[in-house]
């Protein structure tokens, strides 16, 4: 039986925390819940829209929302933030202007911040994106798995784990391959793992992309 559990679920509260923090009454939760939907997608495709980027890595790590009474402040942790500051006050007010316009909130003010981490390719929503954009350009997913482990061997993790799934090169039938690098350590809760999941359309279908990154040991 393959009981799987979502890593970051199976460790909030010890290794993991949320990323949003707000109350809200039962009645009230799933409208919460949306609005945190919308926030981040209407960040992430005025990121899209407004970069000019050669590697297809928009650079988004995570977005985390922490609503009080009157402010809604929206953090977002980005591992590339000179590609959406040129001109930095100026982006952030179109940036707020184009999330509000989505959030049609009248009574709420928006705070938007924006933090850089330390090292991008550790993360592995930036390195998701990453592989994402290799398999857009046809290149073969072997090539762009050990391009993406390359890479997080000089952002100091102790190990990793990549996953596609799909009609991988364009083959008829679907199948899973993947790859580790090191240790990643999935049933020990108190070994700090990050992960994330991402679907990329190619001209041959949808392909999903897993990645699990083992930081460190608290």
């Amino acid at each position: 039986m393959g009981q799987k559990i979502n890593p970051l679920g199976f460790r909030l509260g010890t290794t993991q925390s949320h990323h949003s923090l707000w109350f809200a009454q039962p009645k009230n939760y799933s409208e919460g819940l949306q609005e945190d939907q919308k926030i981040r997608n209407s960040i992430k495709s005025f990121v899209k829209k407004n970069t000019k980027i050669a590697s297809g890595v928009e650079g988004i790590a995570r977005i985390e929302i922490q609503k009080r009474i009157d402010v809604i402040q929206v953090i977002i942790y980005m591992g590339f933030p000179k590609l959406l500051i040129e001109n930095r006050p100026k982006r952030i007010e179109e940036l707020q202007i184009h999330v509000q316009k989505e959030l049609n909130c009248v009574n709420q003010k928006l705070n938007i911040i924006i933090t850089r981490i330390s090292n991008p390719y550790g993360n592995p929503n930036i390195l998701a994106e990453f592989i994402a954009g290799q398999l857009k350009n046809r290149v073969s997913f072997r090539k762009a798995m050990k391009k993406a482990i390359e890479l997080t061997e000089q952002a100091d993790t102790k190990g990793i784990q990549v996953q596609i799934a799909g009609r991988l090169d364009g083959k008829e039938i679907a199948r899973v391959e993947w790859i580790r690098e090191g240790r990643v350590p999935l049933q020990t809760i108190r070994a700090k793992i990050d992960y994330c999941s991402y679907t990329v359309r190619t001209i041959y279908g949808v392909l999903g992309i897993k990645i699990w990154t083992f930081i460190d040991k608290k």
